[in-house]
């Protein structure tokens, strides 16, 4: 019996030491994890597990590629890459015509003139004017900026007609100030912004001044007074040392439909000047407006630009109009301005800006006497159409009626 329990002992481990041989026989046999792979290895999908949703059934037959329809390639693109066809970049609007725009701001032009006009009524309305109220006639006039040559030459008429006037009833002093304030503004300077060459080419305006005077704006709002009387405009923004400056007259010429032609920044202001005029002729537009640089006036360099600009814009014919822009604000400093740039162009017309912001509206009457050259426009506000023809007698009636 001993001897048979020896015998399964015996065999039971003979049968485990084969084992063990057999299996450490495969593992020798098995590649190393790193070696590569002859053969591709195909990963099974993961078996689903609970939670997972489960995607619809194949019902439909499999199709091969010709079955198949490509997408388009050209449908797929992003849509931002794709052009709106026929949509215009800014909606053209319909500026308000140019005619009676001084009446229809009369109020806003009244509000900053009270000091001047009402102010003159006051005094002159005393029971007695001796020479303390003469005097203080005259400073209401210089505070006003009208100018010391205007001036007493304002008050020495007045004191005439008031002495042989004799009475003076409110209306009989209305009038007489209104007479000789028009006649100090002089009603026989022709105002008209010369727009017509007597060739078969377009006007050309050059419009000028320095920086900070509205110059840019009232060149996009003079082409709104100009779209808004029926003519045709090209821009030229020659003002290409102002950083945003070609943007600004841009922005302004696609409002009403104006070409703007532009060169690059720090650009030959002449260079953009001639291309302007050139497109104005392409086109068979009516008038070509170009802005110019405004630096500071004390530049000589700059002046010589100017001077430059005017000469190459010549080469397709005379200028039909030199526009100065000044700032209203800015009183006599502005008419040592108007006299640096006079001595470089020949200065046509003048534009008076920021009158609605200021009292010193007597610079209307110091800066024609100074040049000897007309006020054409006036500034009026920030609006797109607040740039107004100047016409003398709605300007007085503003002062002296509010």
């Amino acid at each position: 019996m001993d001897i048979v329990i020896l015998a399964v002992v015996i065999a039971v481990v003979a049968v485990g030491a084969i084992s063990g041989l057999l299996v450490s026989s495969r593992r020798k046999k098995q590649p190393p994890p790193s070696a590569p792979s002859s053969t591709p290895t195909i990963t099974t999908p993961p078996e689903p597990h609970v939670g997972d949703e489960a995607g619809p059934p194949r019902e439909e037959p499999r199709r091969t590629i010709e079955e198949v329809g490509l997408p388009d390639t050209a449908a797929t693109a992003p849509a931002a890459e794709a052009p709106v066809v026929g949509a215009p970049p800014v909606a053209i609007e319909i500026p308000e015509p140019s005619a009676g725009r001084l009446v229809r701001l009369r109020a806003r032009l009244a509000r900053s003139q009270n000091t001047l006009g009402k102010g003159l009524l006051t005094l002159l309305s005393r029971e007695h004017l001796d020479e303390e109220t003469w005097e203080e006639i005259e400073d209401t006039l210089l505070t006003a900026d009208v100018g010391v040559a205007p001036t007493q030459e304002l008050v020495g008429r007045l004191r005439e007609r008031v002495r042989v006037l004799g009475t003076r009833t409110p209306d009989e002093l209305r009038a007489l100030l209104r007479e000789e304030l028009i006649a100090l503004l002089r009603t026989d300077f022709d105002r008209a912004v010369k727009t017509e060459s007597g060739l078969d080419t377009p006007g050309v305006v050059m419009v000028v001044g320095v920086n900070g005077t509205g110059k840019t704006t009232t060149t996009g709002k003079l082409a709104r007074v100009l779209v808004a009387d029926g003519r045709s405009v090209v821009l030229g923004a020659a003002d290409t040392f102002r950083a945003a400056a070609a943007d600004q007259l841009q922005t302004w010429g696609e409002r009403v439909g104006a070409r703007t032609v532009r060169g690059p920044e720090g650009g030959d202001p002449a260079s953009v000047a001639f291309d302007a005029v050139k497109e104005g002729i392409a086109e068979g537009a009516d008038v070509v407006l170009i802005d110019t640089a405004g630096r500071l006036h004390t530049k000589t360099g700059l002046m010589d630009e100017l001077g430059k600009v005017k000469r190459v814009v010549e080469k397709h014919g005379p200028l039909d109009e030199v526009l100065l822009v000044l700032d209203a604000t800015t009183g006599q400093n502005g008419l040592v301005q108007a006299r640096v740039f006079a001595e470089v162009v020949d200065i046509t017309g003048i534009v008076l800006t920021k009158l609605d912001g200021t009292a010193k509206g007597g610079i209307v009457i110091a800066v024609q006497r100074e040049l000897g050259v007309p006020v054409k426009l006036i500034g009026l506000g920030e609006g797109a159409d607040d740039l107004a023809p100047f016409e003398p007698e709605a300007f007085v009636d503003a002062l002296i009626d509010g």
